[in-house]
């Protein structure tokens, strides 16, 4: 009786096989690609077009647009103002900026070569910087004569150690259109704002006299510009 057999397949039989399992595991693989940023699938092509934002090279939206300069450094909007500061021997000392935000000014002062301590900063009456700048007239002043602090009044200018100030500061107390062609004057000293309580005594009365008033008390003009 002839005796059975078993046959081992030959490497033609099963070299088609491993050839078509490898096949079909790239058919679902190959519309993926590899990614080395952690924390990311592969994108899956799906013939259907890609999203709206999306960008190309598999890199979606989802991010802002990026910030400008503009943005990152508060520069003041459209329509603004600036006045150049010079002193009295015709040299820039600084540059003041005012733009309008809603119902009020914000006003930016950048400045050097000033002697440290408090200034006094006020829009004056006048857009002339002449001589000593007193050309400027007095304080600028809206609406009562007799109001104090005047309306011109901003916060006074403080000067570091090495003669370099920055100031931003606001005030409704004037519109746009009220200080554009005016002098922007910093002064020699503080301003006390008049405020010198009636318990001190002066020559003649008590408390603040009309020079105080008007002036702060702030003394001598150093530095000018018109605003425009």
């Amino acid at each position: 009786m002839a005796t059975s057999t078993t046959r081992r397949p030959s490497w033609r039989t099963v070299t088609p096989v491993l050839a078509v399992a490898v096949f079909g595991l790239a058919a679902c693989t190959n519309s993926q690609e590899s990614t080395d940023v952690k924390g990311t699938t592969p994108p899956v092509w799906t013939s259907s077009p890609a999203p709206a934002g999306s960008a190309e090279g598999g890199h979606g939206g989802g991010h802002g647009a990026p910030t400008t300069e503009a943005e990152d450094h508060g520069t003041p909007a459209a329509g603004g103002l600036k006045a150049e500061l010079k002193n009295g021997s015709g040299a820039s000392v600084g540059t003041a900026t005012i733009a309008s935000e809603g119902g009020h000014l914000v006003v930016t002062v950048e400045a050097h070569g000033l002697q440290p301590g408090f200034h006094g900063l006020h829009f004056h009456q006048n857009g002339t910087c002449e001589g000593d700048f007193s050309s400027a007239g007095g304080h600028l002043q809206v609406g009562a004569a007799n109001a104090h602090p005047s309306s011109g009044d901003l916060a006074s200018l403080q000067v570091l150690g090495d003669g370099t100030a920055k100031l931003v500061t606001q005030t409704d107390a004037i519109t746009l259109d009220q200080v554009k062609g005016k002098a922007l004057i910093v002064h020699s000293g503080p301003d006390n704002f008049g405020n010198i309580p009636p318990r001190y005594t002066r020559e003649g009365g008590t408390g603040p006299d009309e020079t105080t008033l008007s002036t702060g008390d702030a003394g001598s003009r150093v530095a000018c510009g018109v605003v425009g």
